[in-house]
């Protein structure tokens, strides 16, 4: 009996396939602010509606240094999206990122990959971006002050995003070390760093939590009712997020995963039951409500899931193909 004998002659080639690399500063250049707010709007309502495909993101744990994160997800219309975010506190000390990441896109139909891009802005942007849509749709029409809590690489994405959704009087940033919240105020005219937390959440309309801290990072009994407060920092097992104000606010979330055991789901939210948390592509169906009352406390907490990415990076990859930015690599 024999075995058989591959054919080269016969075997099929990929040959060398035009992929289009797209930069930072490239990826950068073609994402419209506005434009990604109105997007992942969308995206919220095809991932409530059933309309993505969301798998679970594995990890890969590399001990006393980082871990990475596969993220893929797809829906008709649009490529096939995998990003790749390598997570690495140690990283600040040598003067780069703690989040690193690539975004690659494939044919839906074949599989040949189409585009390579950073991932870096696009996960800053993307996750940013969640948070003050959820100020733009929850949020009282008449707020007037916005507090920003943390001076990293988030509240400066948030600074940027949040008076594109509501005519702010004042945007306040206050951080740990003020010398960080002065520094980033300086980045953007018109926002103030503040020293006393706790005054400034008092006198908020709107509290955005962008830290890694792993404690919570204000009080319950600070927030004053008809506040909305966001919070997308993820710290294990502890977190920026009072588990009181859960207890006493409307809770927002992307998916029901936020409820899920960590990396997938919020340390903040462990033990809460699903069904206390309204998907934020739900009220945007209108398939549950939003706020419902002026005094109404409602609290939007984040974990980014893939369908951020593939959104944004859809957004980006098509300006980039309209101007002809960016190389083509053969691979």
């Amino acid at each position: 009996m024999t075995s058989a004998i591959p054919n080269d002659r016969n075997a099929h080639a990929k040959g060398d396939t035009p992929v289009l690399i797209l930069s930072e500063a490239e990826v950068k250049a073609c994402i419209d602010l506005r434009r990604l707010l109105d997007v992942l709007a969308d995206g919220f309502q095809a991932l409530s509606g059933g309309k993505v495909v969301n798998p679970a993101r594995p990890q890969l744990d590399i001990p006393q240094a980082g871990y990475s994160l596969a993220m893929p997800a797809w829906m008709v219309g649009k490529h096939l999206t995998v990003k790749i975010v390598n997570v690495f506190e140690g990283n600040i000390a040598r003067g780069i990122p703690s989040h690193l990441a690539t975004i690659h896109l494939f044919d839906p139909q074949t599989g040949l990959p189409i585009c390579v891009m950073d991932g870096t802005y696009i996960t800053a942007v993307r996750t940013s971006g969640s948070a003050v849509l959820s100020v733009r749709e929850l949020a009282r029409r008449d707020v007037k002050v916005a507090t920003v809590v943390g001076a990293g690489v988030q509240a400066g994405q948030h600074l940027r995003l949040l008076p594109l959704v509501r005519d702010f009087v004042e945007i306040r940033v206050v951080s740990k070390e003020f010398a960080d919240a002065q520094a980033l105020a300086a980045l953007h005219p018109g926002v103030v760093a503040v020293s006393d937390i706790e005054a400034a959440v008092r006198s908020s309309d709107v509290v955005c939590l962008a830290t890694h801290s792993f404690e919570p990072v204000i009080s319950a009994e600070w927030v004053q009712p008809g506040t909305h407060v966001s919070s997308v920092g993820v710290a294990p097992p502890g977190g920026e997020l009072p588990i009181e104000l859960v207890g006493k606010a409307s809770l927002f979330v992307e998916t029901s995963d936020a409820f899920a055991p960590t990396p997938v789901g919020s340390c903040e939210l462990a033990g809460i039951d699903p069904e206390t948390g309204t998907e934020l592509g739900e009220m945007l169906l209108g398939v549950r409500p939003g706020r419902v009352s002026a005094d109404q406390i409602t609290v939007y907490k984040a974990m980014g899931v893939a369908m951020e990415d593939m959104v944004a990076a859809d957004l980006a990859y098509r300006e980039a193909i309209r101007r002809s930015i960016g190389r083509v690599a053969l691979l």
